[in-house]
């Protein structure tokens, strides 16, 4: 554990995945997130519902905007057939938003726009999981 850490939420056994092409935003996110939550790094949807059976069904998924981009957002009703209950935030940066509010308006229940913070990302992830410390789901202009 690092400093800064709450060990309360190190072990409540909740599971985030982070599904996105991009290796580095994966890596990331993982690291801003594995201190208090369990985070897997995926490059593909298969790749989610492939390790995602069982007991290691994810919580929250953090969607790489450009997967949405490249499949539509019936991508987001996919992910919510094949894990019942699970919370996802879209991960854009501002020349996106479009493509994200499209994502919202078909089911995502945020967004993480770039460029990402700890504590930006740690907030967004607490407030979809109902944990202290939450922040506003969406901050994209255009929804304003």
């Amino acid at each position: 554990m690092q400093i800064g850490v709450e060990t309360s939420k190190a072990v409540d056994q909740r599971r985030v995945f982070v599904v996105d092409e991009d290796e580095i935003t994966r890596a990331a996110l993982q690291f801003m997130l594995h201190d208090e939550i369990e985070t897997h790094e995926l490059a593909t949807p298969e790749e989610a519902y492939e390790k995602g059976q069982g007991w290691l069904v994810p919580h929250v998924i953090l969607l790489g905007v450009g997967l949405l981009k490249a499949r539509g957002d019936g991508l987001i009703a996919e992910m919510k057939s094949k894990f019942p209950g699970v919370r996802i935030l879209i991960v854009t940066d501002k020349s996106d938003e479009a493509v994200a509010v499209g994502g919202l308006k078909a089911g995502a229940h945020g967004a993480v726009v770039k460029p990402l913070t700890l504590e930006g990302v740690r907030k967004k992830v607490d407030t979809v999981l109902g944990r202290d410390g939450g922040a506003q789901l969406v901050q994209l202009s255009v929804m304003k």
